[in-house]
């Protein structure tokens, strides 16, 4: 069992067997995890928000679906992973909070899984795998050894994708 490599809000990582990366509390934040099954390179993503483009100096690509994904797979690669064997399961987008009328901010966890999801199809990477929606809160963990993406919820049983 190697190190556990821990990635926060609005962050991303890159891992390499054996080691496992994480990151906690996935609410409406999607966990973006990419990986390369002959090199055993992964990369994991904690994004916030689907989309930069309505901010101006973006500072934190790892806040947004868009930027957030380009610079994981810039760093995966970089660490050598092939971009063509890479493949993305995704964690999170839940509903977390019920809010009356049509309001965007209550549905912010199905945007940030749709963008993440389109961003992915742009760069050619297919998402086997995903455990999104509802209204709980997730923690994942990429295993590089196996490609196993883990799923733990609060009084629900552990999901392996």
């Amino acid at each position: 069992m190697g190190d556990v490599i821990k990635v926060g809000m609005a962050d991303l990582n890159v891992c390499k067997s054996p080691n496992i990366i994480t990151t906690l509390g996935l609410g409406s934040c999607i966990g973006i995890a990419v990986y390369d099954s002959v090199t055993k390179i992964g990369g994991l993503a904690h994004i916030m928000l689907p989309d930069s483009t309505q901010i101006r100096n973006n500072s934190n690509k790892a806040k947004f679906a868009d930027t957030g994904i380009e610079e994981l797979i810039k760093r995966v690669t970089a660490a050598g992973a092939s971009k063509a064997r890479l493949k993305a399961k995704i964690a999170g987008g839940a509903k977390m909070f019920e809010v009356n009328g049509l309001s965007d901010v209550g549905n912010i966890g199905a945007r940030n899984a749709e963008a993440s999801k389109a961003k992915l199809r742009e760069l050619g990477i297919p998402v086997i795998a995903e455990d999104t929606g509802l209204n709980f809160g997730r923690t994942v963990e990429l295993h590089c050894e196996t490609g196993e993406f883990y799923i733990k919820s609060v009084g629900k049983p552990l999901k392996i994708i």
